[in-house]
């Protein structure tokens, strides 16, 4: 029986994700990575997510300390085979070395949109309705 498309990650995705998270993080904190920009913040690696064969990892970052987070993204782009280099010794089980890519992680700033409305007054009117609502029924 095929496998559907639509599905979420395998778990083995998810297993590699997290052990090239962990690698990943451990090289930033060394900070081996010689670039002005990447040097002067903390790059925090929220998720890795695996391409379904393994070669490709999309890193999700978050620079801490940074004026232009796009810059960091840039020069971590930059210096992606350096620091794919630098991990291999990290994820040796591995059969192929994924390649890296780095995006700019911007599920905080939903997240923050999402507090923000559900504290807005309509929605706590809404709410505040519903449960009067509920009295009433019963």
């Amino acid at each position: 029986m095929p496998r559907s498309t639509t599905s979420g990650p395998s778990q083995r995705m998810l297993r590699v994700g997290e052990q090239v998270r962990h690698a990943l993080s451990e090289t930033l904190q060394r900070g081996e990575i010689i670039d002005p920009v990447i040097e002067n913040c903390v790059v925090s690696v929220s998720e890795v997510r695996m391409s379904p064969d393994l070669k490709i990892a999309t890193a999700f970052v978050s620079p801490l300390g940074a004026g232009d987070d796009g810059a960091v993204v840039e020069a971590l782009n930059k210096h992606a085979k350096f620091i794919r280099g630098r991990v291999s010794g990290a994820l040796r089980q591995m059969k192929y070395m994924p390649e890296f890519r780095f995006r700019l992680d911007t599920s905080f700033d939903n997240f923050a949109k999402i507090n923000e409305l559900l504290k807005s007054p309509e929605v706590a009117r809404d709410l505040g309705d519903g449960k009067n609502n509920d009295k009433d029924e019963e």
